[in-house]
């Protein structure tokens, strides 16, 4: 089966994660009031063991790290740049906080919950393109809570480095890391840590059932007609699911990178907007409707749109 349809098939199958979490709140077996409590397990158990068992899945080698360091400042770089070229266009505008939500939302992507398990289907003999997935989700925290978080309030006190480093996402990568440079791994002839092992990787394996039953319950609580009839939101669609990831690969297509590294770009950067965008707008009290329905309609559309972009590898 071709990259093509295990893209289509495999972003169906995790849009079907919404029905559940959809029907369950329209027939009031799931209240929105507890969508907080599921989030908070999502961030702080599931997506924490998906991070290090993606990096414990790739072997040690000094050739890896390179990559994995590569593309760490790849990811940084074209996200930067995209957000500097969004600015250069749309700063006289940023008076609207719906401009200023746009920059972030156009870059800021699902990459762990929504990229990994779709990076695992389209290469799953390459487990480093799994690891790529959880650092692009560092890079992006990275992003978020310094020019993102500036951003959308236009106040430097908003600029949080204690949360760049003291969140899930960070301290995973950290211990992951660890582990990694150690050599570590739960499949040693131990059969306590085998069980660990299998543990935590079924942990992980929750995090994109749970993201999406959130999204489909909160899917539920708008009406389709509030869904669709903001213009707006559309502009966001088009600069997030195509072009952003197309700028990304045109950006690493001429370099000397192999087609796992590039890859694993375009689809790690045509993936929906991420739920942190609605984290921001929430906190900070902005566009919190126009966040909501971005991130819903992007991961409608990119049923779509990330099997189409596949074609031009």
């Amino acid at each position: 089966m071709n990259n093509f349809m295990v893209t289509v098939l495999t972003v169906f199958v995790m849009l079907l994660f919404l029905v559940p979490g959809y029907l369950l709140t329209k027939f009031k077996k799931i209240d929105a009031s507890h969508l907080k409590s599921i989030s908070t397990i999502l961030v702080y158990a599931f997506s924490p063991c998906m991070i290090i068992d993606s990096f414990l899945q790739v072997e040690r080698s000094v050739e890896m790290v390179k990559k994995m360091s590569l593309f760490a400042i790849i990811s940084i770089i074209v996200q930067i740049l995209f957000i500097l070229i969004l600015f250069l266009i749309f700063h006289k505008k940023y008076d609207d906080a719906r401009y200023r939500m746009l920059t972030i939302g156009s870059v800021c992507g699902n990459v762990g919950f929504f990229g990994l398990p779709l990076i695992k289907a389209i290469l799953p003999e390459f487990p480093i393109a799994m690891t790529y997935s959880s650092i692009f989700v560092f890079t992006m925290n990275l992003i978020v809570f310094t020019i993102g978080s500036f951003c959308i309030t236009r106040d430097k006190k908003y600029i949080s480095f204690k949360s760049i480093f003291l969140n899930p996402t960070t301290i995973s990568i950290i211990i992951a890391v660890i582990l990694y440079a150690c050599n570590f791994k739960f499949n040693c002839g131990n059969i306590f840590l085998e069980k660990m092992g299998e543990g935590v990787s079924l942990l992980g394996k929750m995090t994109t059932p749970t993201c999406m039953i959130i999204l489909g319950s909160r899917l539920a609580c708008i009406k389709i007609k509030d869904l669709i009839n903001k213009p707006f939101v559309y502009i966001n669609i088009i600069l997030k699911l195509i072009i952003f990831p197309l700028f990304s690969y045109l950006f690493v297509y001429f370099l000397p990178f192999d087609e796992v590294f590039k890859i694993s770009i375009l689809v790690l950067c045509a993936t929906p907007c991420a739920s942190v965008v609605l984290n921001l707008a929430e906190m900070y009290n902005e566009n919190q409707d126009i966040a909501a329905n971005t991130v819903l309609l992007t991961t409608i559309m990119s049923i779509i749109t990330i099997p189409l972009l596949l074609l031009i590898v």
